[in-house]
């Protein structure tokens, strides 16, 4: 055992986190003492008194040096909460954000689906929530990576959803069969320009194939549009996630192609999804 308790080891490393300029360091060395221990937050916090043991010290330290190397903390842990629900994740597929749950909270308010369609699933987080929620319904996620699908594959199996839940490896709609209910997606959305500016947890970290998307960052869309038609039902529904200043051109994309189509802000009031009927 080491002389320090757990509480001062968190604040020990929170400083050193702080001092390399990464924020939320609170959060992170908690979490990342949580990790460690194995420990869940009820079972922490009655604990924070208790020395660290010597193996909580190497765990905790070897995390701490990670992080001080800006990689996520969901790549230290190997897990991501997201609707509740814990992901599966590694460098291979994006980290399920908070604000993509305003496409997940968009797409249930439509009311169920029977058959949805998530196009690059990355860690599958999308679907298999849409799974969980309304337990009839199927689905089907693609994705190009096939290091993202075996994450996928894990999350669905995790999640008791491998039954209803495939996975295919393809280019957006491309030999798909239809027709699917809703078809959802989160697709890269980045301007290749701007990947230089974005924060080293996710430019060192993440797969820039799930990040950039040409020039004004709106390949990905136009793509996604060559194929929709051909595989989302008469009267089906498209949600789809974008980035900052990109709602009025997306928007403008779908009704050129006759869809019915309106924005949808996240908890900060900014335009973050695209709802589309067919």
């Amino acid at each position: 055992m080491t002389g320090e308790t757990r509480a001062e080891a968190i604040a020990r490393a929170a400083a050193r986190l702080a001092e390399a300029g990464i924020p939320d360091v609170d959060r992170d060395a908690r979490l990342l003492f949580r990790w460690a221990a194995g420990l869940d937050g009820a079972a922490l916090s009655a604990g924070l008194r208790d020395r660290v043991t010597g193996e909580e010290a190497g765990r905790f330290a070897a995390a701490i040096e990670k992080r001080l190397h800006r990689v996520p903390v969901s790549h230290i842990t190997g897990k991501r909460l997201f609707w509740g629900r814990s992901f599966a994740v590694t460098g291979d597929v994006l980290d399920p954000r908070p604000e993509t749950e305003t496409l997940v909270a968009t797409a249930l308010e439509g009311g169920p689906a029977n058959r949805v369609l998530d196009l690059g699933t990355g860690s599958g987080c999308l679907l298999l929530t849409l799974l969980a929620e309304w337990p009839g319904a199927t689905g089907v996620g693609v994705d190009r990576s096939a290091k993202a699908l075996e994450i996928a594959r894990v999350n669905a199996e995790s999640l008791g959803l491998a039954d209803r839940a495939g996975f295919l490896q393809g280019d957006w709609t491309a030999g798909l069969s239809g027709p699917f209910d809703l078809v959802v997606s989160n697709p890269p959305y980045i301007p290749e320009a701007e990947i230089a500016e974005l924060a080293p947890e996710v430019r060192l970290h993440e797969p820039r194939e799930a990040l950039a998307a040409g020039a004004d960052g709106l390949d990905a869309y136009r793509a996604i549009l060559d194929g929709l038609g051909a595989v989302l039902a008469p009267g089906g529904r498209f949600v789809g996630e974008f980035g900052a200043g990109q709602g009025e051109a997306v928007l403008d994309l779908f009704q050129q192609r006759g869809y019915r189509a309106k924005l949808i802000s996240d908890m900060d009031e900014r335009p973050r999804c695209i709802c589309a009927i067919a």
